[in-house]
C-alpha cells in the first residue's frame, strides 16, 4: 500500500523547492507548483512511462529458494546508465494484481533477503513518489505487507486549518506483514481520498476514525497499533490493496474528478466533507 486531499494529493520532497504543494490521497501521497493548496492522502505518483520496446521486459524480479517467483515493475533499462539502484514502478489501476487478494507472507520467510528487499524496496518507493503509504500489490508484489509514515514536513504542506480538520498527526515509518484491521467505534469521515495508482484522480471516501491493526513487523514480531484520523484513514487505504481494492470501489457517487478539480464544489446531493 499506497494515493483526501494528502490522500488527495501527494508529499513533496523537502529537495523540491520553493512554492510546491502537494497536488490533492493518497493513497493514501508529489508536489508541484501550484497557487492552489489542497491536501491529499496519498502523495501523487511520477507520470507513468511507457516501454519504449515490447520486446524488453520491465519487471524486476524477486526469486526465492522456491520455485515461486515475484515480480515488480521497473524501468527496462535497470539503470545500467547512471548505475542507480532500480526501484520498480508503480503498478496502475487495471493491472490484475491491484483487484485480487494478495497472499500472506509466511512467517518463516520474512527475514529472507526476498521479503526484506521487497520491503526497502517499498519504502524507497513510496518515500521516492513521494507518499505516505504503500502497499505490496502496488509494486506488482501480491503479498500482504503495507508501509506507511507521515512526518511534519509533509503535513506542513498542506494548511493548519485542512490538517486539524483531518486529525493529521505524524507518526514513525510503519512496516506491518498480514496486517488484520478491526474498525473501532461508529464515528466516520468524509474527504478526499488519491492514490499512487490511479494517479491524477481523486474522490470522497467514507472512512471510520479509529482502527485497530495487528500483524508482524519487519522482523517478524507481532505488533499492534491503534490508529485514529488521518493515520487510521491511511491504513484503511492500504489494507484495502491487500483485498483488491481500491478507493474507487468504495468512493462516494458522483464525486470522483482529476485532482486539477479538487476545489470544485461538489455535486448536489453530496454529503459534505469532514466528520460525520
Amino acid at each position: 500500500m499506497g494515493s483526501i486531499n494528502r490522500f488527495s494529493q501527494r508529499l513533496l520532497p523537502a529537495c523540491l523547492a520553493e512554492k510546491c504543494i502537494i497536488n490533492p490521497i493518497t493513497s493514501p501521497f508529489r508536489l508541484t507548483p501550484s497557487h492552489r493548496f489542497r491536501p491529499a492522502l496519498i502523495p501523487i505518483s511520477k507520470p507513468a512511462t511507457s516501454n519504449p520496446n515490447p520486446f524488453f521486459t520491465n519487471r524486476v524480479t524477486y526469486s526465492s529458494s522456491s520455485s515461486s517467483t515475484l515480480v515488480a515493475n521497473a524501468g527496462w533499462l535497470m539503470g545500467f546508465a547512471d548505475k542507480k539502484p532500480v526501484l520498480p514502478e508503480i503498478v496502475q489501476v487495471g493491472d490484475p494484481v491491484l483487484h485480487e487478494p494478495a497472499q500472506e507472507v509466511e512467517p518463516g520467510e520474512i527475514r529472507s533477503d526476498r521479503i526484506q528487499k521487497i520491503i526497502d524496496d517499498m519504502i524507497k518507493v513510496m518515500r521516492d513518489a513521494p507518499g505516505i503509504g504503500l502497499a505490496a500489490p502496488q509494486i506488482g508484489i501480491p503479498l500482504r505487507i503495507i508501509v506507511l509514515e507521515d512526518t511534519k514536513e509533509y503535513i506542513s504542506y498542506d494548511r493548519a486549518d485542512v490538517t486539524k480538520a483531518q486529525d493529521r498527526r505524524p507518526f514513525d515509518l510503519l512496516v506491518i506483514l498480514n496486517p488484520k484491521l478491526k474498525k473501532k467505534g461508529k464515528r466516520t469521515a468524509l474527504f478526499f481520498e488519491g492514490c499512487l495508482s490511479a494517479d491524477g484522480y481523486r474522490a470522497v471516501v467514507e472512512r471510520h476514525l479509529e482502527v485497530e491493526v495487528t500483524g508482524l513487523n519487519h522482523d517478524g514480531k507481532a505488533i499492534k497499533v491503534d490508529a485514529s484520523g488521518w493515520q487510521a484513514r491511511i491504513l484503511q487505504h492500504e489494507c484495502d490493496h491487500l483485498d483488491g481494492t481500491i478507493y474507487v470501489d468504495k468512493m462516494v457517487p458522483r464525486t470522483f474528478r482529476t485532482a486539477q478539480n479538487i476545489d470544485l464544489p461538489l455535486a448536489a446531493g453530496c454529503p459534505r466533507l469532514g466528520v460525520r
